[in-house]
């Protein structure tokens, strides 16, 4: 087990849960709540009917939920997520077409210190608007963010939109291609994960996930392309990019890793194609408590799978 992962500062995310349509209502489909036991036994009770609570207005929705506060909230468990000190959460709908398929929700749990982003980005008039995201304490940057749009192909949020698939950037203090790299360097962001969110009747949905050293959001991050174009008649998936802060690269480009469904956490999502969030169990890589993999369905089929690690 590697001591310097364990040592480091607790994540800008404090829980994730995955939740299921089952009927007319999503039902709890697993999750990882680190300590935070009764919130956990509240969640594992609950269930959303369409509209209904966090999960629920996602899907009725049919969009990303970021919601900042609890407090006379629709959140139908806010009780119990102040008494666990959680302050917000993010509800990313996975869509298979107009098929609901699973509902992927962070629950943050934010002080002065906590610094991150979960930006939502939608299309408009041909241009990259923020349509709403969680900071934590990085005000700056929230303000610089609600003032910036992007066209496609520029920064982080247009590239992922030019290329409908995932984009991973590092050093975003310094990096020219990030394109508000002098406020994420004031606010300590480092790397940025940006994944296209296909929605019914859009495909103009970016989320990104901008993570900073002193609260990660994650120490590892993977990008999985499953594309028939890519991996042949086969099938599977293949590691495109990836990035640790243990490790460095996580590739090969003259020999990148393969998985095969079922072969693992990520062949489970080849052959579920849903999200998976496992927590310190056999199957996870040495050295981590915690992975979520997120499957991106477009045009018919599982085209990537996403995941970080804390």
């Amino acid at each position: 087990m590697d001591t310097a992962i364990l040592a480091t500062p607790r994540p800008f995310i404090a829980a994730t849960e995955v939740w299921l349509p089952s009927g007319d209502r999503l039902v709890h489909g697993g999750g990882d709540y680190a300590d935070l036991t009764a919130f956990e036994a509240a969640s594992i009770r609950q269930s959303f009917a369409r509209g209904e609570g966090l999960p629920g207005k996602a899907w009725d929705e049919e969009r990303p939920v970021v919601l900042k506060s609890f407090d006379g909230s629709y959140f139908l468990r806010a009780e119990a997520a102040r008494e666990a000190g959680l302050t917000a959460a993010v509800a990313l709908p996975v869509f298979d077409g107009k098929k609901l398929l699973a509902v992927l929700v962070v629950l943050c749990a934010g002080d002065e210190t906590a610094t991150g982003a979960i930006e939502v980005w939608r299309g408009q008039d041909g241009l990259l608007m923020l349509a709403d995201g969680y900071y934590g304490a990085a005000r700056q940057f929230e303000w610089v963010s609600q003032h910036t749009h992007f066209p496609k192909g520029q920064g982080l949020p247009g590239g992922v939109w030019a290329a409908r698939a995932p984009i991973l950037m590092r050093d975003l203090g310094s990096g020219y291609s990030f394109i508000r790299s002098e406020s994420a360097g004031a606010a300590g962001l480092s790397t940025g994960l940006g994944l296209p969110v296909p929605l019914p009747g859009d495909d103009s949905c970016v989320v990104a996930l901008l993570s900073a050293a002193g609260t990660p959001i994650a120490h590892r991050f993977e990008i999985w392309d499953a594309r028939a174009a890519r991996v042949g008649a086969a099938g599977g998936a293949e590691l495109t990019d990836g990035i640790c802060d243990r490790d460095g690269p996580l590739w090969d480009e003259d020999n990148p890793p393969r998985v095969q469904v079922w072969q693992g956490p990520i062949g489970q999502v080849l052959g579920t194609g849903l999200p998976v969030v496992l927590s310190a169990r056999p199957g996870l890589a040495a050295g981590y408590n915690l992975m979520v993999a997120l499957p991106i369905h477009r045009d018919g089929e599982l085209s990537h799978i996403v995941a970080w690690y804390i």
